[in-house]
């Protein structure tokens, strides 16, 4: 028998498809009403994303009367952290999935460290689980993930046995144009960001180049991220590393011809949490 549901929450990405999952749970369009919503914070989003983020909050609490909290979680910086060489435990190796010289990729492990990890602590803190300390048998914990139809496949289960994630907009049938629809329909006049860190390597060609036309602090900072992680390898990768695929520093890459542009203007098909993006 499935143990009660002890706590509720969102994973927030403040992306598209989790801002309209958190609204909808807000004017009770889904349900039961989570407990909380969570943003994992890479300290690396584009500024648009931050503000978006001080909207959503403030929204969902003038909806709920404040009935669902939102809690700010971080890991630490992945930029320095990347440009260090490091991950969030201080080991040698690259925290983002870099291009190699030799035609490889670096190590994804940036999801579960940047934003898997610190939800799962908070929710152990919500709790009252002491770091070290098991959750206590029968305490079951719902984290809703925003996911839509047009992305079934990143659907992952949770690894912990006392977590179970939901798929609200699967549930609902809704697509990312869907929710487009619906923020359109409940908030004419505002837009929805697109989470990612700016340093992604899932970046398409599009992405980039509406980076370079339409938020030149983030592509700036980009090319000089790109430009950094090739500085010398001592303590850092054994192969020089790049944001774009070509493996060309990324002011130099030609952008100019439109990539695939069916979700947008990420690549998240292949990323293992389903936390990212959204």
């Amino acid at each position: 028998m499935m143990s009660e549901i002890k706590l509720r929450i969102i994973s927030l990405g403040a992306g598209v498809q989790s801002s309209v999952m958190a609204l909808m749970a807000a004017k009770g369009e889904i349900g039961p009403k989570p407990d909380a919503m969570i943003f994992s914070d890479t300290q690396w989003e584009p500024q648009g994303v931050y503000d978006h983020l001080n909207w959503l909050e403030a929204e969902v609490t003038r909806l709920t009367n404040g009935q669902i909290p939102t809690y700010r979680v971080t890991a630490g910086n992945i930029r320095e952290d990347a440009i260090a060489g490091t991950n969030t435990t201080g080991q040698r190796f690259a925290s983002i999935p870099v291009f190699t010289e030799n035609g490889g990729i670096a190590r994804r492990q940036c999801t579960k460290e940047y934003k898997v990890e610190p939800v799962r602590k908070k929710v152990r803190d919500l709790l009252g689980v002491a770091k070290g300390k098991r959750v206590p048998k029968g305490v079951t914990v719902e984290q809703w993930i925003g996911i839509t139809t047009d992305e079934a496949q990143r659907m992952k289960p949770s690894r912990d046995k006392w977590c179970i994630n939901r798929w609200p907009l699967i549930e609902e049938g809704m697509s990312r144009h869907d929710c487009l629809q619906w923020f359109s329909r409940a908030y004419p006049g505002r837009t929805l960001t697109k989470s990612s860190c700016i340093g992604c390597p899932f970046h398409n060609n599009a992405a980039w180049r509406e980076m370079k036309l339409n938020d030149p602090d983030s592509w700036n900072d980009a090319v000089e991220f790109d430009r950094k992680m090739r500085e010398g390898k001592k303590g850092k990768l054994d192969n020089a590393a790049y944001l774009h695929r070509s493996l060309q520093p990324l002011d130099e890459v030609d952008l100019r011809n439109l990539e695939d542009m069916g979700q947008g203007v990420l690549e998240f098909g292949e990323e293992c949490e389903g936390m990212c993006g959204v």
